[in-house]
């Protein structure tokens, strides 16, 4: 038995067992299991603590638990999610009474209750329930088996993922240390395994068990932390969420996302509790919940002590119609982007002044909309808050628009010809951006998976819902309080009553005492982390037929023609008859371009353009030579071949150098560029130039996140 635990029987209350809180796997089989690795001083370090499980008769009541309504509830929430039983479905599950009860809820649910929960010979079709170990304890593999164990005794398959840690399992003292203020870090780890784990087993669509009581901690959090009526408004009901990681199938790019849902919003802990037991489920208790180390705790303790049904009531009533805001400003937003923004191919925006009429848009709605561009052109999905947002908001407002901005890694300016009625919104080479090159994995055909197209109708039927659920303006109450004014609004509209408000306010007092106590140790123990920009420097290597993706923006690949036809160069180059009909093979002898050649990538510099201009007035023989030296006698038929070759050079750049006039200086300059290992210009691809004629690339825009985030509600 693992050291340190205790555990309960369910039907005779003895000692039985106990699990971790984190935990995650991978592949259909319950013993199959995947090695995740993770750095020394990750947040996820949590110090070693003895863990409790808790039998379904620990939280008893007097009557029997009526699962009609929470049945039907729920099975409204997946309905509006867009989701249907036939649909494959992924659980995260801890083992904690929140995630347990989920598992039961769902299993009926896909079984229109005929499969009885506790069959254990047969698993559900279409459904897994994914657990991660994180292997911070000697214990955890066990927890993680046993709570494998019981979920699949209800049915269900599961998949355990095990993470390893590079440089060893941190001492205990470090791991608060690093956690405290490291949380997203946490979040964005395990929904990556998440992620990875649906996209191996075709799944759209991911359940958490978030509830009404961890929606209530976090906008204490929030409001503590001054955050405004959209972040008040919480976790969203449903959210798409995509891939770190990009694949392709047969080159074609896919930029995979999974629906990620969290159906049991309107249920409480207590609800929580009620539903195991009528489920007749064990969940486990993590004693370290406890602990006031961390915000969540304090905070739920503190909730705990206000109990009174009043109280709850009325704090979720506040949420709900922070959430109203919320659904309300998405709306305006996505018809604002549908009406007003235009994304040409070449990695910018144009946002039409005269038809968004920024004038008449309220703060809250206009600051949502060009944090949502502007997120879409850098691809840095981070908040743009405080002065970044107030200058973004003022630059919009100023029509006509006669400056230029540099925000939130976007570059900001007057669209040409546009006399201030457009702007443009183009990618800053010059701000911390995602600037690596990521190689892309390529499957066969008979890998391909259908989920994208199931995701797609998945999120149509979901907008069916959303779009009819949009409140009326005049409904919504917080368009035009900031985060200090919620609560006095929350009471002048009669939301709240005096005590709740004088309550909040407390909680808040407390919380933000604890923020500067705890941002003061953070200080002194932060861990450095490099900020990353885009650099003119070339990147890896990108090897022929290979395709990556850079700044996660363009999807970039080359190859070598090895063959070159009459077909290989411009109608201007070879028009009088120059190849005669005929091809050779092999490389181009007068290019930079040859079988050894290396091939990296970067953005583009004001020297490639001159360059361009240099190459389109010609280059003489002289200056071939000098760039690559000819290992054969120098015959009729080589001197014809370099003349197309050197024609075919000067003729693409002279179209290149036209192509750019169409792009904004501005725009150019995050155009990917290939280079060979001496730093000289191979192909621009976006522009269509190519130095050589045995060399063909090709370089689409295609952002990682699309244009609005991706799909999400707040009911």
């Amino acid at each position: 038995m693992a050291r340190g635990l205790i555990f309960f029987n369910a039907q005779s209350r003895t000692t039985s067992t106990l699990l971790s809180t984190c935990i995650a796997t991978l592949s259909l089989s319950p013993t199959k299991c995947q090695q995740m690795q993770i750095p020394l001083m990750s947040p996820l370090y949590r110090p070693s603590s003895r863990f409790s499980c808790k039998c379904s008769h620990t939280h008893s009541v007097e009557h029997p638990i009526d699962m009609t309504s929470y049945k039907e509830a729920f099975s409204r929430r997946m309905a509006m999610a867009g989701l249907k039983p036939h649909h494959r479905i992924a659980l995260g599950v801890s083992g904690g009474p929140d995630s347990m009860a989920l598992c039961v809820l769902t299993a009926d649910w896909k079984t229109g209750g005929q499969n009885a929960v506790g069959d254990g010979c047969i698993f559900i079709d279409g459904l897994l329930a994914i657990i991660v170990d994180h292997g911070l304890r000697e214990e955890s593999q066990e927890e993680a088996k046993i709570v494998s164990s019981r979920v699949s005794d209800m049915g269900i398959r599961c998949e355990i993922v095990h993470c390893s840690w590079l440089d060893g399992r941190p001492k205990n003292g470090h791991l608060q240390e690093a956690a405290r203020d490291k949380s997203q870090w946490c979040y964005d780890f395990r929904y990556q395994i998440f992620q990875n784990v649906c996209m191996q087993h075709h799944i759209g669509a991911l359940l958490v068990a978030h509830q009404a009581d961890d929606q209530a901690e976090l906008f204490i959090i929030r409001f503590s932390r001054n955050s405004g009526v959209l972040g008040l408004a919480g976790t969203a009901f449903t959210s798409q969420i995509f891939s770190t990681h990009t694949h392709s199938y047969n080159k074609v790019s896919k930029n995979h996302s999974i629906l990620l849902v969290r159906p049991l919003l309107e249920f409480s802990k207590e609800d929580m509790y009620k539903i195991c037991q009528g489920g007749n489920q064990d969940w486990v208790e993590d004693p370290t919940n406890r602990s006031p180390l961390f915000a969540r705790n304090r905070i739920r303790m503190s909730l705990g002590n206000l109990s009174s049904c009043i109280f709850k009531s009325e704090l979720q009533a506040v949420i709900s119609t922070c959430r109203k805001t919320r659904s309300y400003v998405d709306h305006i937003c996505s018809d604002l982007i549908n009406r007003t923004v235009t994304i040409v191919d070449d990695g910018y925006a144009v946002i039409d002044l005269e038809i968004l009429n920024p004038s008449k848009v309220e703060d809250i709605c206009l600051t949502k909309f060009l944090a949502l561009v502007l997120q879409f052109i850098s691809q840095r999905q981070r908040p743009i808050r405080g002065s970044a947002s107030k200058l973004l908001l003022d630059y919009i407002r100023t029509f006509p628009c006669k400056t230029s901005l540099t925000a939130a890694g976007c570059f900001l300016c007057p669209a040409p010809r546009s006399r201030g009625a457009k702007a443009l919104v183009c990618c800053s080479v010059d701000c911390p951006l995602p600037s690596k090159m990521e190689l892309i994995q390529t499957y066969s055909n008979g890998e391909q998976t259908h989920c994208v197209s199931n995701i797609e109708q998945i999120i149509a039927d979901a907008k069916s819902y959303s779009n009819q659920l949009v409140p009326d303006a005049s409904k919504v109450h917080f368009l035009d309080v900031t985060s200090d004014s919620v609560l006095t609004e929350a009471k002048r509209f009669n939301i709240v009553s005096e005590s709740t408000y004088r309550n909040i306010l407390l909680l808040e007092r407390e919380e933000i005492e604890h923020f500067k106590v705890e941002a003061e140790v953070t200080s002194n123990h932060e861990l450095t982390r490099e900020v990353q920009h885009v650099s003119a420097s070339p990147s890896e290597p990108l090897q022929p037929g290979q395709l990556c993706y850079f700044m996660n923006r363009f999807f970039v690949t080359w190859k070598l023609n090895k063959e070159i036809t009459k077909n290989s160069f411009p109608k201007e180059v070879c028009g009088d008859g120059g190849l005669e009909g005929k091809s050779w093979k092999g490389q181009c002898i007068c290019c930079i371009a040859g079988d050894d050649t290396v091939v990296e990538v970067r953005h583009m510099i004001e020297s490639d353009w001159l360059y361009l201009a240099k190459l389109s007035k010609g280059l003489s023989f002289e200056n071939v030579q000098q760039e690559r030296v000819l290992l054969c006698d120098e015959t009729q038929q080589i001197r014809e071949k370099m003349n197309l070759c050197l024609n075919h050079a000067r003729v693409s750049a002279q179209r290149a150098l036209q192509s750019l006039k169409s792009i904004p200086v501005a725009a150019r300059r995050s155009l990917p560029v290939l280079v060979n290992n001496h730093g000289q210009l191979l192909s621009i691809p976006s522009i269509n130039f190519s130095h050589c004629p045995c060399l063909i690339a090709s370089a689409v825009f295609d952002p990682k996140v699309p244009l609005g985030g991706g799909y999400s509600s707040f009911f």
